[in-house]
């Protein structure tokens, strides 16, 4: 995936240009992580929570980014250390009914994902110019190919891109959070864990999906492991310190993205007829209703950067998965056009994009066990790890996060087959 001349560069190459741009030049994988937990799949579930329950999942978007923080670093300290993706350690450690038993649910996975993804831009593209959103789709498809043309010319340039489509993405909502009236006290009242029905529980399980996302579990480790090489135990360890700096920084700003397009849906005026602004093409009226066209145009764009990017993400994420569970590879048009083909089919027969949205990431929180548990697994071994292992503490910490997810997918089965 990386140009092999970027494989043989070093921690020294890296610090030997200076203090901060040694740094700088650690950095970035995360960032590339971070562009997917604010993918259209995160405009849907957080403008619905936010229209439809005002404040009250605010400590879900807390909780998810901190869960985020915790599985991103572990998974970009799996790479580091072993030089190897998740997929490739699953294969290496586990019995092959195990591995291809965790492929198939990561293709599952990577399924909903490209609905979210491509979906978005699409009603983006529609926005934008009117187009049929079946045509967006398509011309989806074509900018996310050619997205991925950096990441030829090495990890470098792919990463400042993906950095410019999140600025882009922050900028877009910062101009809609500049221009509505919050009440700084009701925020503060949404930290107090709660819910609201099963409804509420679905939105919550959809804005941890979201959030958590499994396919990018698969993908920073491999990002991580085919980057920089750490030839001494103090290279190591100083990279695996400056990666605990690259994620919070990403997660930072990926989380002050999501609270900001909930925080904005709750606070802004739903429409001339006071109706709840649930879906993207409303939630995109009412702005440029009740705040003005400069405040739409920049929502619109930032849908569009949005879908664009994390379907490039996407894309590298389905073919690490293939690459490391099955040890398989095909053309990465030809992968395209199968993930692609259930997204198209749901623009064609005109299903309701934001309810589309919502149910993928459902599928993708059932999906977060099936990554962090093996992931857990194999940072926890010191046969795997070696020094690198982790403690007990941030072990334990893991198995919350794993803990918590399963709770609350148990939760949503109950409640829905229960009618609670």
């Amino acid at each position: 995936m990386i140009e092999e001349a970027v494989l043989r560069e070093t921690v020294a190459d890296a610090r030997a240009r200076g203090r901060v741009r040694g740094s700088l030049r650690l950095m970035g994988p995360a960032f590339v992580a971070a562009i997917a937990c604010v993918d259209p799949g995160n405009f849907a579930t957080n403008i619905s929570g936010g229209a439809r329950f005002g404040y009250l999942l605010v400590w879900v978007i807390l909780a998810a980014n901190l869960m985020a923080v915790v599985v991103q670093y572990l998974s970009s300290k799996a790479g580091l250390v072993t030089g190897r993706s998740l997929p490739e350690l699953c294969a290496l450690h586990y019995p092959a009914a195990v591995r291809w038993g965790l492929w198939a649910q990561a293709e599952v996975v990577a399924i909903a994902t490209d609905l979210a993804e491509f979906i978005g831009a699409s009603v983006a593209l529609s926005l934008l110019f009117c187009w049929p959103p079946l045509v967006g789709g398509l011309v989806t498809a074509v900018l996310a190919m050619a997205l991925l043309s950096p990441q030829r010319r090495g990890f470098r340039s792919f990463e400042i891109a993906i950095a410019a489509f999140l600025l882009v993405i922050a900028g877009g909502f910062g101009v809609s959070l500049a221009l509505v009236r919050i009440v700084p006290a009701d925020v503060l009242g949404g930290l107090v864990p709660r819910f609201d029905g099963t409804d509420s529980v679905l939105v919550a399980v959809a804005i941890l999906g979201a959030t958590v996302m499994p396919h990018v579990v698969y993908l920073h480790s491999a990002l991580t492991s085919q980057r920089i090489q750490a030839t001494t135990p103090d290279d190591a360890r100083h990279l695996i310190r400056l990666t605990r700096l690259d994620v919070a920084l990403a997660m930072l700003i990926a989380g002050a993205v999501n609270l900001s397009m909930l925080v904005s849906a709750a606070a802004a005026p739903h429409g001339a007829a006071s109706e709840p602004v649930e879906t993207l093409v409303g939630a995109h009226a009412a702005i440029g209703l009740e705040i003005g066209p400069v405040a739409a145009f920049a929502f619109a764009i930032a849908l569009l950067a949005s879908g664009l990017s994390s379907s490039s993400v996407g894309t590298m994420a389905g073919q690490v998965v293939m690459a490391g569970f099955i040890r398989r590879s095909v053309p990465l048009t030809a992968r395209r056009l199968v993930t692609l083909t259930p997204a198209l089919v749901v623009l064609a027969v005109g299903v309701e994009p934001t309810f589309v949205l919502i149910l993928s990431q459902v599928v993708l929180s059932f999906g977060i066990p099936f990554a962090l548990l093996p992931l857990v697994h194999m940072t926890a071994s010191r046969r795997v790890m070696g020094e690198s292992v982790n403690g007990r503490g941030l072990t334990a910490i893991a198995l919350a996060v794993a803990g918590v997810v399963i709770a609350m997918n148990s939760f949503l089965i109950w409640g829905t087959l229960t009618g609670a």
